[in-house]
């Protein structure tokens, strides 16, 4: 089913936030740390089989740097922090599951992993990626539901209408790529969520978000190259 990965995102959010309610607060600050190390490394393992398939590295090449020059003219990633700091202030008098749900959604529902793991659902029917990122959002939710409540599994909610969306427009366009297009998008998918990654670990503060345009040009560029 096209949706299976984004009701496993959501229903892990959910449980993981729950989870955190009861017993997040019991897990000594140490432990998070090596755990958060833990996921940049599954993170790693998700993005390098993706990594094989490209037939033609220009595109790839081509998508990211152009992709990416979109993505800073229109600087994505400041517009998405700062309508997540509008919203934040708007919801600050709202009480605690306001603001978990905000802070969830923003955190969980925007980024390129879930970009790319609903474009995979949609076009291959593979919820490798979804799947992977519902064991990190789940894990990291225990953190988020253990200070800010229930709101935090509501936010799967957003995450599944999200994540289920964009699915079921790749579903839409998927007949429509052939299957050097579907490789090279998988290529430059998989380069943003090795960026996650060293984003996870500290090693950089990569601006993802920014890079995603990336995503949609190996349609464009394979058409002529």
């Amino acid at each position: 089913m096209i949706l299976t990965g984004a009701l496993v995102n959501a229903a892990a959010i959910a449980v993981g936030a729950i989870a955190g309610m009861f017993g997040g607060k019991l897990m000594p600050d140490r432990m998070k740390t090596t755990i958060i190390s833990v996921l940049a490394l599954i993170t790693i393992g998700i993005a390098v089989p993706g990594l094989m398939g490209s037939k033609n590295p220009l595109i790839p090449i081509l998508s990211l740097i152009i992709g990416t020059i979109i993505g800073e003219l229109l600087d994505i990633d400041t517009a998405v922090n700062r309508f997540g700091d509008f919203l934040r202030k708007k919801v600050g008098g709202r009480g605690a599951f306001t603001e978990g749900f905000v802070t969830g959604s923003l955190v969980y529902a925007v980024g390129a992993m879930a970009v790319m793991g609903a474009l995979d659902s949609g076009i291959k029917g593979d919820h490798a990626i979804l799947i992977a990122k519902s064991v990190i959002d789940g894990v990291s939710a225990v953190v988020f539901g253990s200070t800010l409540g229930l709101g935090v599994a509501f936010s799967g909610l957003t995450v599944f209408a999200v994540e289920g969306l964009l699915a079921l427009l790749a579903s839409v366009i998927a007949p429509y790529l052939g299957a050097d297009v579907i490789a090279e998008i998988t290529f430059t998918g998989s380069l943003l969520i090795f960026a996650i990654s060293l984003n996870i670990l500290g090693v950089t503060k990569i601006k993802v978000l920014n890079m995603t345009p990336a995503l949609l040009l190996p349609i464009v560029l394979c058409l002529f190259m």
